[in-house]
């Protein structure tokens, strides 16, 4: 159990005060030679008077000033023997002292002494100091504990991590899979190490570099490996620390993490998720954040402000460049947008190379396979994949990872956990039928995707999924592909409606409806692939932000509405249709597709497209995508 002072303080000085006024209470108020000469028994003043004039009082001792008296006196109760008795006088008994003259006893007056003064004086001085002694040593062990009382005067000082020369363990080299990314953020590299090469030619080093991409492309192992590379100071800061309740106290840290940079100059600064401080100003409802708009003030001007900054170079991150201040974003703050997004194959082929190093992986494993089995996986998910690879293999108890775990990885990441598959019965006939469905258009249909695989091994909440590999980083989709999409949507609904009857239709086909409105609606609003002709009715982003555009309004009228709705039904009602013939003049093989599939539970692509071929003849697709 690890010692800690505070408690000992806390359980020590309570005891100490309560022992010190206990024993001072007890002890310090009686005279030094009372407590020396305690009687044991007690006599009332009418029985010491009783034994006064009887003559059995021998010696009489008085204290405290003549209101207490020791007396020795012969007691009859006892064969006469002698004994020492206290006894409290009255304060009126200026008679006593006569009395014990003429009754010729021996008696003795002893001073008062002021040790109670003493002793109380001394209390009312330990206390205080042991209180204010124990306060302060509690204050100053608080004081490293961050967010206790010892931080109230460092409340406006910079949260920033900082490192003279950081050490991330990180390099360019291992970073892959965004090469563009890497030669921008070197050039920043050289402008520190080598300023002279770009002054010389009246460059300017740039202030600012703001790292846009989705989540997981690796904006931040980017901002290590710059640290990594740089050999030049390095302050890291999340977005949200500057901001706090208390405005002005984001101000302050920015003020603060500058002037240490200032002081560190030429060095880094790498602000994580900028967009928590750095949101545009003034678009909330009912007014802004005045900590936040302070806080985005200061930081635009120390940016770029009157004074300016020489020799310290920003580098943000953040996945919404859509929410950001214009102010932030302009040359002389941020010069360059570095776009950090998601790696094409070669990218992705690297990326696994990268990861794989500490990865025992069998001989069979082709990390090209798998590049092109995981289309749209950023670096995030990349690393993710191999991990869980790993852990099933030491879960199976293997030495190496083979294709299954990489598989079993790649749909884990892609569709979740894999569940109970289902026993035979009518429902599981029913999936069946809904999956071969999907898997059928999806290989007969020229534009469209071809089939990874099909399974009935439920995953996350879906019953049975069918995957399909899309060609290799489509940027541009055409208006046939995306009826190929819609009609392959709904070969699940269309399979259910063909075989049992439309009135034994279910709802798994929810999911499938609501991609396929989608994908209609935009074919119709945003990428004029109607009879409404090229006309871009919907804007891109709808969400509504920060108050902006809280009043929605329409940007069409009510009969381009209706238009829209009709062009949308037009086009998922041919798509349908297209799904329930081809299913329709397809039964037999869907059939012996059907009982396969319930008989093994998954067939791949290559396999599926060998069984088709069977019965009639393949449109020519693109290249089919290698299996794992």
């Amino acid at each position: 159990m690890k010692f800690s002072w505070k408690v000992l303080v806390l359980w020590t000085l309570p005891a100490l005060i309560i022992g010190f006024f206990f024993w001072q209470g007890a002890f310090a108020s009686a005279p030094a030679e009372m407590t020396k000469n305690t009687a044991s028994t007690r006599m009332t003043y009418g029985r010491f008077l009783e034994y006064l004039d009887t003559g059995r009082v021998k010696s009489v001792d008085l204290y405290e000033g003549g209101r207490t008296a020791i007396v020795e006196a012969v007691d009859p109760e006892l064969d006469n023997r002698m004994q020492r008795l206290r006894v409290d006088l009255p304060y009126n008994a200026p008679e006593l002292v006569s009395r014990l003259r003429d009754s010729n006893i021996s008696f003795d007056s002893h001073p008062m002494r002021n040790d109670g003064a003493i002793w109380g004086l001394l209390g009312n001085l330990v206390f205080p100091v042991l209180l204010i002694g124990g306060l302060f040593f509690l204050f100053r062990r608080s004081s490293n504990i961050p967010g206790g009382p010892g931080q109230a005067m460092n409340f406006g000082k910079s949260k920033a991590r900082f490192q003279m020369e950081a050490k991330t363990g990180i390099k360019f080299d291992d970073v892959a899979g965004i090469d563009e990314a890497k030669e921008e953020l070197q050039e920043v590299v050289t402008f520190l190490k080598q300023p002279e090469r770009f002054t010389a030619v009246g460059a300017k080093i740039p202030k600012g570099v703001l790292l846009v991409g989705p989540p997981g492309t690796g904006k931040t192992l980017l901002a290590k490996a710059i640290a990594g590379e740089a050999g030049v100071p390095f302050f890291s800061i999340s977005g949200s620390e500057f901001v706090e309740m208390f405005v002005g106290v984001g101000a302050s840290r920015v003020r603060d993490l500058f002037k240490k940079a200032k002081d560190n100059a030429p060095c880094l600064i790498f602000i994580d998720e900028i967009d928590a401080v750095g949101r545009q100003r003034g678009a909330g409802i009912g007014g802004g954040n005045d900590e936040r708009e302070q806080t985005l003030n200061q930081l635009l001007t120390e940016m770029d402000g009157f004074e300016g900054n020489t020799g310290i170079i920003i580098i943000a991150a953040t996945n919404r460049p859509d929410v950001l201040d214009s102010a932030l974003l302009r040359p002389g703050r941020f010069d360059r947008q570095v776009i950090v997004d998601a790696p094409d194959l070669k990218g992705r082929l690297e990326i696994l190379k990268v990861h794989s190093r500490n990865k025992k992986l069998a001989p069979s494993v082709s990390l090209e396979a798998i590049a092109r089995r995981s289309p749209g996986f950023t670096g995030a998910d990349l690393a993710n994949l191999l991990n869980e690879a790993a852990i099933l293999t030491a879960r199976r108890r293997k030495d190496a990872i083979t294709l299954a775990e990489i598989d079993d990885a790649v749909d884990r990441v892609v569709a979740g956990m894999e569940g109970t598959p289902l026993v035979d019965s009518k429902s599981k006939r029913l999936i069946a039928y809904h999956e071969i469905g999907h898997a059928l258009i999806g290989t007969l249909v020229k534009e469209h995707d071809p089939v990874q695989k099909v399974t009935l091994i439920p995953r996350g909440q879906a019953q049975g999924l069918t995957w399909f590999t899309p060609d290799e980083e489509q940027g541009l989709i055409s208006r046939s592909q995306l009826k190929a999409r819609i009609t392959g949507a709904l070969g699940g609904r269309a399979a259910e409606a063909e075989i049992f009857g439309h009135s034994e239709i279910t709802t798994g086909a929810g999911g499938d409806l609501q991609q396929v409105s989608g994908m209609a609606r935009q074919m119709v609003t945003r990428f004029g692939m109607s009879e409404l002709g090229p006309l871009s009715l919907e804007s891109q982003g709808g969400e509504v932000f920060l108050g902006r555009d809280w009043m929605s309004r329409s940007e069409y009228s009510e009969s381009i509405a209706a238009q829209i709705d009709a062009q949308v039904r037009t086009i998922v009602a041919e798509c349908y249709e297209i799904a329930k013939q081809i299913i329709r003049e397809n039964r037999t093989v869907c059939d012996r597709l059907v009982d396969l599939l319930i008989e093994k539970e998954t067939i791949d692509g290559e396999e599926f497209r060998q069984i088709v071929a069977e019965y009639t003849d393949l449109p020519e697709k693109q290249q089919f995508v290698p299996t794992l």
